[in-house]
């Protein structure tokens, strides 16, 4: 084999060696995005456990406001079956997507509730609301923190899929860009709040 053989055959092991190097690292970002979204997942489940046991406490109290209970479970149950789909696949941007906004209809349906609560003083002061409402408020800080650590995987994972010449094998085999997981969908909810006196 002469000089051009050996020249040809070190690149070729060197765009060989690369191109495993750039898969391997794709794989394992997007394992850490899997990951970092099973703790979100496990917060969530905890938090659509709870949300029943608040219903049926407050029901209890607030027997005229059926309407609200019924939207916080029918919100309940749309945030768990976008979790399912999530679940399945962690790194796709629609089902990520889904799941925001299944979430923040959740957690609109639960700041409604607890407001509406603030109008029974023996619900407020009932020891199994309190508990609930302590237990949902720990879970949401849990959640959030869990979302920061998803959304660092996937800034991770998005970095490495555009970064040339990694984004040649990335696009090559299917490796797209993966989605935010956001506490807010539209422009309406990140508005701030204007206090008027």
């Amino acid at each position: 084999m002469g000089v051009i053989g050996w020249i040809f055959l070190v690149v070729v092991l060197a765009v060989a060696a690369w191109a495993v190097m750039a898969y391997n690292r794709l794989v394992v970002a997007r394992n850490r995005i899997a990951n970092a979204f099973g703790q979100i997942d496990v917060q969530l489940k905890r938090r659509h456990d709870l949300v029943p046991n608040l219903v049926e406490v407050a029901r209890g109290y607030m027997a005229h406001e059926a309407s609200t209970l019924e939207a916080v479970i029918r919100a309940r149950g749309a945030a768990s079956s976008a979790a399912d789909k999530a679940r399945a696949r962690p790194a796709d941007a629609a089902a990520i997507g889904l799941l925001s906004q299944a979430e923040a209809a959740l957690g609109a349906q639960l700041g409604r509730l607890m407001m509406l609560s603030e109008a029974y003083p023996e619900l407020k002061a009932d020891a199994h609301m309190l508990r609930l409402s302590e237990e949902i408020t720990s879970t949401e800080n849990r959640i959030g923190f869990a979302r920061q650590a998803y959304n660092d995987q996937v800034l991770e994972f998005n970095n490495h899929a555009s970064q040339f010449p990694d984004v040649l094998l990335a696009r090559a085999l299917g490796f797209g860009a993966a989605a935010m997981l956001e506490s807010t969908t539209s422009d309406a909810e990140r508005a701030v709040p204007q206090l008027r006196f």
